[in-house]
């Protein structure tokens, strides 16, 4: 199980709540399963979120593997360079 916390833009897509627990093994079976649970957050997800798992940032390495218990958040992305 892996806890998540959302960034306050994507809270009240997700029934108004910031933190959420999930059982996922990537980030991406991380992200499709908020989806289905939520589906309002499936335009953010395309092109707005970076997500932080144990402190590291991913961007677009959706395929990362979350260890059990991990620390998730899911941030805004930034652009820049």
């Amino acid at each position: 199980m892996v806890d998540v916390t959302l960034w306050a833009g994507l809270v009240p897509l997700a029934d108004s709540q910031k933190h959420l627990s999930v059982q996922a093994s990537t980030i991406r079976e991380l992200l499709r399963k908020l989806q289905d649970r939520y589906p309002g957050l499936e335009g953010p997800f395309k092109n707005e979120v970076a997500v932080a798992v144990n402190g590291t940032i991913y961007r677009n390495d959706w395929s990362q593997e979350i260890p059990d218990g991990a620390e998730v958040f899911l941030m805004r992305r930034l652009a820049g360079g």
